[in-house]
């Protein structure tokens, strides 16, 4: 796990049940939209930066190096604002920038504790080093005084060295993928209410997708990548990603480059329940005041499998005119705990009772559920788009895309896709007009023609002609530079 975490405090008590194994599904129910996010998932997960150890000059030559990163941090600063913080105090006070400075200080004493510094030499680096890191603790020294820099420093170190002592590292890709199955089943029981909660639902099972792929907490995705893997607009996965960056359940770590999206780090925790930032309502947002995790009951009997729902969020069956966040919930619970009662789908699925109504409704028209007696149950084949027929349903579908038809939102995923293409290409081609435009700003101009150039001077300073070396009469270098012709008239 990178140092970037120890900032963070431990994980949430919330029950982790053992591993879970959801159906299979068949290679007949993956369409060509699962195929083309395939190969998304294949570029983005082989996208992993090169990165060598930078060199180590002055206070940090005889220390152990730092990890690439953190050492990047340590020198240059927080430049993409990975670590800052809006934080609005009672009273009007900003600890934005203070809270920003800890969080730094903090990511780059547990990288130093991991790599075997101790805390004098941390305090001499952030002290005496001329390191961007260290500002802060450099202008609390000329404010206050030495020791009051060195204790706030020490206080870092500390809780950093307690975090670490505390925290299993992770040395192996095994250690780490046991890490993301800790983390997906603190997921899946985790209540994620309304239309935002789903949405942010989606999201993180999108990144753990990636994050195992790329065996580390470190992703590369762009938004319109993540939004096809998602099954959503590109809106609204950049507003899912600002809820979970303002929740500390993502970093992003740089703004990518023209070729590659950004970087981002899936932190592997859930919040503070005694936290007063999440045990206050905030008033109301997109899709309900109490939208996102409802962390502040964690009892709430909340349990999906996510493998099944990363496998069906991006069909068009389950845009937001279709089947939604809702029915995929539904599907997803279900396919975990088969059986069960429609209040116990309001609590499995983190959904509302009309809205559990609503969305059996829909899946028992289509043939993926039935019921018997109060307890509901998928068909057979309803993982793979395949209904049954039942009393409630003569005519059951017969795969994804014919749900999707049924619910008039066939083709949605393929209009979103080309319109992504459609921006990157107009991007690219935007790309290439402004770079023409630099360049030929960027040309020398031409000289004036009348100014004499030095090849067409001779030492003596008459005019000649550079391919031959004759004379040219009656032209000559005036004061200024420039040609004037003299045709005798001068002297008489």
């Amino acid at each position: 796990m990178d140092s970037a975490t120890a900032l963070l405090p431990a994980a949430t008590t919330l029950p982790v049940p053992p591993a879970r194994h959801s159906p299979t599904l068949s290679t007949a129910a993956l369409t060509s939209q699962h195929a083309h996010l395939t190969h998304r998932q294949n570029k983005a997960s082989t996208a992993a930066h090169t990165r060598t150890q930078p060199p180590r000059t002055g206070l940090l030559a005889p220390l152990p190096p730092l990890s690439v990163r953190m050492h990047k941090l340590l020198v240059l600063g927080d430049q993409e604002a990975a670590y800052a913080t809006r934080n609005l105090q009672r009273g009007g006070k900003n600890t934005a920038a203070s809270d920003h400075a800890w969080a730094i200080t903090r990511a780059i004493a547990a990288d130093a504790v991991r790599a075997g510094w101790n805390r004098a030499s941390f305090i001499q680096v952030m002290l005496d080093g001329p390191y961007k890191a260290g500002q802060h603790a450099r202008t609390l020294q000329h404010r206050r005084g030495y020791d009051k820099a060195a204790a706030w420093l020490q206080r870092a170190w500390d809780g950093a060295q307690q975090y670490v002592r505390s925290t299993d590292p992770l040395t192996t890709r095994q250690d780490f993928h046991a890490a993301l199955a800790a983390f997906r089943s603190r997921i899946e029981c985790t209540p994620w209410k309304g239309t935002a909660g789903k949405t942010d639902l989606r999201n993180l099972i999108a990144r753990m997708d990636i994050c195992a792929r790329a065996g580390s907490w470190d992703h590369t995705v762009s938004e319109r990548d993540l939004a096809e893997r998602m099954g959503c607009s590109r809106t609204t996965a950049h507003n899912s990603n600002q809820r979970l960056l303002e929740a500390k359940m993502l970093r992003q770590l740089d703004n990518g480059s023209p070729t590659e999206g950004a970087r981002w780090m899936l932190i592997s925790r859930l919040p503070s329940t005694t936290s007063h930032h999440w045990s206050t309502p905030k008033g109301p947002k997109a899709g309900g005041a109490m939208s996102g995790p409802d962390v502040r009951q964690p009892h709430t009997g909340a349990d999906i499998d996510s493998r099944t729902a990363g496998r069906l969020m991006h069909l068009d069956a389950f845009a937001h005119h279709g089947l939604g966040g809702g029915g995929l919930a539904v599907l997803a619970a279900l396919a975990e705990r088969d059986g069960q009662s429609l209040t116990e789908l309001q609590a499995s699925a983190s959904i509302s009772r009309p809205t559990a109504y609503r969305q059996l409704g829909k899946l028992k028209g289509l043939g993926l559920i039935r019921s018997e007696g109060e307890l509901y149950h998928l068909s057979p084949t309803a993982l793979e788009g395949i209904g049954a027929p039942t009393q409630h349903c003569t005519d059951p579908v017969a795969s994804w895309t014919e749900t999707a038809e049924r619910l008039g939102t066939a083709g949605t995923a393929e209009r979103r896709r080309r319109h992504h293409e459609a921006q990157r290409t107009h991007w690219r081609l935007e790309q290439v007009r402004l770079a023409e435009r630099r360049r030929a700003a960027q040309q020398s101009p031409l000289p004036h023609p009348a100014v004499a150039l030095p090849q067409y001077v001779r030492a003596d300073g008459c005019a000649i002609d550079p391919a031959t070396g004759e004379v040219i009469e009656g032209l000559v270098v005036a004061s200024d530079g420039r040609w004037i012709w003299d045709d005798g008239t001068k002297g008489a």
